[in-house]
């Protein structure tokens, strides 16, 4: 059995234990304000349900990209030097600087803490429909595999939208919990950068056997879905039971077997 405890902090930011390591996405720690960013402004609507001193140190951050101010804040920025590892994308390792590790997608790292180990993969992300790529810039998503129970991993998919990256990564990785970031963000123009309800449930779909943990759905004005949505179009098509909701602030416990996934 693999146990995972998966604490929402607010909007792409989780902190995720596991075989001893301690994990955090897409830091995020501001209070509510607004972002002047090349092309939009962002608005944060919620501050985080922990603080930075709340969270303390973590043995990594997995941060999908560091251009968009909902995925790393001022406050998150800070909290990078806490990490005892940050892993990103190449481009913004460049731009990040110190220590900061850029990953290529199917890169692969080991986090390693006495006999135990976890392999960190990196995933491939569009954030944005086919040709948004100069726009929304590079992103990556992760998949965490331990390195005792290889056939366990979690799959952070990142700001991304449903497309034949994600499914290579079904195919490659049979992942038994994946966090999508969800939300349907949407900025400029009609369509969204993140995942909607028919993108998460495409991804449900592709990874069969895995309980979806959505995160990135709250906090921001530009999201035009919540996990409400998910939750209501998960159970009209009869697979509710595999989403499982998070309430900002308050640990989930997951316990992963071969044959079964509990929720505590």
């Amino acid at each position: 059995m693999t146990e995972v405890r998966i604490t929402l902090i607010g909007g792409p930011t989780a902190l995720i234990e596991v075989e001893g390591f301690r994990l955090l996405t897409d830091p995020t720690f501001d209070v509510p304000g607004r972002y002047e960013l090349p092309h939009v402004t962002l608005e944060k609507l919620a501050a985080p349900s922990l603080s930075a001193a709340d969270v303390g140190t973590v043995d990594a951050v997995l941060l999908s990209h560091d251009q968009h101010a909902d995925n790393l804040d001022h406050g998150g920025r800070d909290f990078l030097g806490r990490a005892g590892r940050v892993l990103t994308t190449v481009v913004g390792a460049g731009r990040l600087g110190g220590k900061v590790e850029g990953l290529s997608p199917w890169q692969s790292v080991d986090l390693v803490k006495g006999d135990r180990a976890l392999t960190v993969t990196a995933t491939p992300a569009r954030h944005g429909p086919a040709g948004i790529e100069p726009l929304a810039g590079d992103v990556i998503g992760f998949v965490v595999a331990p390195k005792s129970a290889a056939g366990r991993a979690i799959y952070i998919t990142g700001d991304t939208v449903w497309y034949d990256g994600v499914a290579e990564v079904a195919r490659r990785f049979p992942a038994r919990l994946v966090l999508p970031f969800a939300g349907a963000a949407q900025t400029r123009g009609p369509f969204h950068l993140t995942m909607d309800t028919n993108d998460t449930i495409e991804t449900a779909r592709a990874f069969k056997d895995a309980l979806i943990v959505p995160v990135h759905t709250d906090g921001w004005a530009h999201f035009r879905q919540d996990a409400q949505d998910l939750k209501i179009s998960f159970d009209a098509l009869g697979f509710g039971e595999r989403l499982r909701l998070l309430s900002p602030g308050i640990p989930a416990t997951i316990e992963i077997e071969e044959t079964a996934i509990r929720v505590r």
